[in-house]
């Protein structure tokens, strides 16, 4: 059984929560109604995992996950509106060590609640098994359990890189087409902060994440990266040294306009469960450049969404990249990647940006 632990001030949300995950019939579930009683309840819990209210009266979810990451690690999955201030928030969570969000009911919950629920629980029964890295938040960790002298800390051994022949260096245009799910914005993070401004190839990026989300992701992300980073919200001609995140509920895919490769958002396929779909992206850049032009990145994130296309780029000739289970939140797409023998190169998070920029021999 997984040991859920259930923080939130609203009577009715805390009912319903109860009665969802419970009726999954795989959770044992706590409560807590506030970030107070949830810190003073983890050693007797000992939850698997968490889902956590942003908005509570006294101590707030990002404060008391700030509390949860340093003091007692563990899977946390926050519930979030729907709105551009929610999207700050909860980008601001995942930074602090949050998994995963889910989107909080709105208007009459006992109806709408009904449409969020395969997700919620697919969510967070995934989290539960999540990989909560041990360097997240490591410093302030070690600082609150330090008591007499500092603790010190062994160095972790470096996880490998399998690598199969790819060509290189690349020819000088095409795509690198890049997908994530779980775990996927300090994935993002680490992959686009280490390209240089130099980097050769536009990059495309299916996160899976509501409409709401996805601008705020990606001016965070244009603000640490080296890369001009931007949402594709229409039609857009696409240029070396840009990034373009796809915008959420709806699909990313490659097309041609006056002759120039260009990105634009279409309508959500009901053939993709998870949007924007990454085998959708792969697919459509495969109908407009040869493979050899284009690379696949697939990292952390639960399901397989990627793993097909992905594979099938390979066997045409293309490069793709996985990341590894040493550092992946969610091994479950790159996972699916490298099972079907689809990865051209499995490596750490650490190593991604990289392995990418060898390609090219920059």
């Amino acid at each position: 059984m997984i040991k859920l632990l259930i923080v939130d001030d609203s009577p009715l949300m805390r009912r319903l929560l109860v009665e969802i995950f419970t009726e999954a019939g795989d959770f044992e579930v706590e409560v807590a109604r506030s970030g107070a009683e949830a810190l003073e309840r983890l050693a007797e819990v000992a939850p698997d995992v968490i889902t956590l209210d942003i908005h509570m009266p006294g101590m707030d979810g990002l404060a008391c996950l700030d509390r949860i990451m340093i003091e007692r690690p563990c899977p946390v999955v926050m519930v979030s509106s729907l709105t551009a201030d929610g999207a700050d928030e909860t980008l601001e969570a995942i930074e602090l060590g949050a998994v995963d969000f889910v989107a909080k009911p709105r208007g009459a919950l006992s109806l709408e609640i009904d449409s969020v629920v395969p997700a919620l629980v697919e969510k967070v029964r995934s989290a539960a098994g999540a990989r909560i890295s041990r360097t997240t938040r490591l410093r302030e960790r070690v600082r609150a359990t330090a008591v007499l002298a500092p603790r010190r800390v062994p160095a972790q051994p470096r996880a490998s890189v399998q690598r199969e022949p790819v060509a290189a260096p690349l020819p000088p245009d095409g795509l690198v087409l890049v997908g994530c799910s779980t775990g996927g914005p300090p994935a993002l993070d680490a992959l686009l902060g280490a390209l240089p401004a130099a980097f050769p190839w536009p990059i495309l990026v299916a996160q899976h994440m509501p409409a709401s989300f996805t601008g705020p992701l990606a001016r965070r992300l244009d603000k640490l990266c080296d890369l001009a980073v931007s949402e594709v919200a229409s039609t857009t001609v696409l240029a070396p040294g840009n990034v373009y995140i796809g915008r959420g509920d709806a699909d990313l895919v490659v097309t041609r306009r006056a002759g120039a490769l260009a990105a634009m958002a279409a309508p959500s396929s009901p053939e993709h469960f998870w949007h924007p779909s990454v085998d959708r992206l792969v697919a459509s850049a495969m109908h407009h450049v040869a493979p050899e032009r284009l690379v696949g990145v697939l990292m952390t994130g639960m399901g397989n969404d990627g793993a097909s296309a992905m594979t099938e780029l390979k066997a045409q000739g293309g490069a793709t990249l996985a990341e590894s289970a040493d550092t992946a939140v969610v091994w479950g797409m790159p996972g699916a990647l490298v099972a079907a023998g689809g990865a051209s190169i499995v490596a750490p998070l650490d190593r991604l940006a990289a392995e990418l920029t060898a390609l090219f021999a920059l």
